[in-house]
């Protein structure tokens, strides 16, 4: 079963530069994961500084090799003193139908 969710941050007035250009770098690698199907970053329309990223895995294992990633750390803390929240908000998704 593919693990789907929806991470979601903003960036901080002023680091709105460095959050994009972290973001940019890190979804091409995680795009290389061999069990990642989507990884599409957007920000909000009324609100450039939120950022929503739609993640897609292939199953579980796939989800938990990310989690794993040698990147993935380094990321997640040069990010989080560049965004309002104390980390991404991560919200778990299933198909409705």
């Amino acid at each position: 079963m593919k693990k789907t969710l929806l991470a979601e941050f903003t960036a901080r007035e002023g680091a709105e530069h460095q959050v994009s250009r972290l973001i940019r770098d890190y979804a091409a690698k995680v795009r290389e994961e061999e069990g990642n199907l989507a990884f599409d970053v957007y920000t909000k329309a009324s609100h450039p500084r939120a950022y929503w990223i739609f993640e897609v895995y292939q199953d579980e294992d796939a989800f938990q090799a990310h989690l794993k990633a040698p990147y993935g750390g380094p990321f997640n803390t040069a990010l989080s003193p560049l965004i309002e929240e104390n980390a991404s908000v991560l919200t778990f998704l299933d198909p409705a139908a």
